[in-house]
């Protein structure tokens, strides 16, 4: 599907360049827009992608938790926790029979598919890293220099924009827990970004598991599948216990004691001993490694209103940004409107989301005037005033000391932790306002809706018909035939007609 509109302009005679940093889901997503664009094919644009890795997928694409930290966090038995019918590019769907949640194999298969299909790799240089952002105020030119790992080489360009696609899951986020650096110092605790298997705990037999995203969540799950014991840590979660005993849930820890006894304690007060391992699923950070500080400050911003005349980088959020993309800063700063970080909202479908970004992305930059700066400062203040009243307590979720300037106010750090977090169908409004403003015709889909809605029920309907061998069967030649996605979107309606089925079943059976 066309994302961008047709534009009719005058071209600047002067050919511009476009630099993307980054392979992953948000550079492919960037690239293949820039190649679907009237200026790119008028020779107006070009663009070039820089990869630090061998190979396009981002976290998608595997590595050995060697590296500090790895290049990815991604553990074996990961799957997605969305329909692939609702997680994939509007513009290339998964292949016919793909699992309805597939496995991280799949995924990377898709994205190498989609960069071979659109023929992407003709603009991507693997095996370079990025490691300096610098603006040449005289010639008005982003200057990127870039080290080529196999010459072990540097080299330095200059370009006019910039889209920041380097991803958002690779430095690990650690709570500042008392006694937490204790169980470091001893090696019984680690961030999840080094998990694979449960076999890198040991003869660990109960592990603590602190977080309840989808990693905590399915390491539990592997853990409990290897046979161990666990003690899963929820912000706000009332004690329980499992019948056998071998699940336990707890809220948050509120500090840790001996790491060879293994003690706990919790913020409701109780304790517990014996915990042999702790595992912190606490999420990742920013992090612009070669934006300097003079363009991007490594800071919790002040409070709003007036919005900060510079960008800052709370390791949670960028503020400000217009749109969460474009850099809203003084005139003498650099052009916001010739900059773009993509993917920074969480709790998303991302990849049709990073689409509707980079069609935002590109209309900017054709038309900087689009942009209008007032009425984008009114909106990120309105963000602010609505996210500070509904703030559930004045902290981040999991404070973190070795934030920027953790001492910052609480509410400002929980108010920057909250900013990219999209709750409800906020993520389908903000798609749709994006696809708007670019004058594309895309517009988010009912279905796609009502299936993020139960996602969590569709993937445990999906993982009940993988156990009872049946699921092969579900989508065996799904995709292939004259209804294209619109079979998917069938099986998906299918699936979840089995779980309302189920749940009026055992409805009736409770009021017998």
């Amino acid at each position: 599907m066309d994302l961008l509109p047709t534009l009719e302009a005058s071209w600047r005679s002067q050919q511009q360049k476009i630099c993307v940093i980054g392979a992953g889901p948000a550079g492919l997503a960037a690239l293949k827009l820039i190649k679907d664009s009237p200026q790119y094919k008028g020779g107006s644009w070009t663009a070039t992608a820089f990869e630090a890795r061998d190979g396009v997928g981002g976290v998608w694409l595997p590595a050995p938790p060697t590296q500090n930290p790895p290049l990815t966090p991604l553990y074996d038995s990961l799957t997605t926790n969305l329909p692939h019918p609702v997680m994939a590019y509007t513009s290339l769907s998964f292949p016919p029979s793909t699992a309805a949640y597939p496995p991280a194999s799949s995924v990377l298969s898709y994205l190498q598919g989609y960069a071979e299909h659109f023929g992407l790799m003709e603009l991507v240089q693997l095996n370079t890293s990025v490691t300096s952002v610098t603006r040449d105020h005289s010639t008005g030119k982003w200057v990127v220099t870039v080290r080529k790992s196999k010459q072990e080489s540097e080299e330095t360009s200059s370009f006019d924009f910039l889209v920041v696609a380097n991803g958002h899951y690779r430095v690990p986020r650690t709570p500042s827990t008392p006694g937490l650096q204790q169980w470091f110092d001893v090696k019984r605790a680690m961030h999840s970004v080094y998990y694979r298997h449960p076999s890198d705990f040991g003869d660990a037999r109960t592990v603590l598991v602190v977080g309840a995203g989808p990693s905590g969540s399915d390491l539990c799950s592997d853990l409990l599948t290897s046979g161990r014991s666990v003690v899963h840590s929820v912000t706000n979660a009332k004690s329980s216990d499992d019948p056998d005993g071998r699940l336990k849930t707890r809220g948050r820890v509120a500090s840790y004691g001996d790491p060879e006894k293994g003690e706990l304690t919790f913020e409701d007060g109780s304790t517990l001993s014996g915990v042999d391992f702790s595992v912190l699923a606490t999420g990742y950070k920013f992090d612009f490694p070669f934006l300097p500080e003079s363009i991007l400050h490594r800071l919790v911003p002040p409070a709003v209103p007036p919005l900060p005349g510079i960008l800052f980088n709370s390791t949670y959020s960028v503020f400000p940004l217009a749109k969460h993309i474009f850099p809203l800063v003084g005139a003498d700063e650099f052009p916001g409107t010739s900059v773009a970080f993509l993917g920074l909202p969480i709790r998303v479908a991302p990849l049709p989301l990073l689409e509707a970004q980079m069609a935002a992305v590109l209309h900017v930059f054709a038309y900087p005037t689009a942009l209008d700066a007032t009425q984008e400062a009114l909106d990120i203040v309105e963000r602010y005033e609505t996210i500070r009243a509904h703030l559930s307590r004045p902290a981040a979720s999991e404070p973190d000391l070795t934030a920027p300037n953790a001492s910052a106010d609480p509410t400002e750090l929980a108010i920057a932790a909250a900013w990219h977090r999209f709750d409800g169908h906020e993520q389908f409004t903000y798609r749709d306002a994006l696809h708007v403003f670019a004058g594309s015709p895309v517009r988010v889909a009912p279905w796609e809706i009502e299936s993020y809605d139960a996602k969590g029920e569709l993937r445990a309907e999906w993982r009940a018909l993988e156990r009872a061998g049946e699921a092969d069967e579900w989508v065996r030649g799904v995709g292939a035939g004259p209804g294209g996605d619109a079979e998917w979107v069938d099986l998906l309606r299918r699936l979840l007609k089995r779980v309302r089925d189920r749940q009026e079943e055992e409805k009736g059976k409770s009021r017998l």
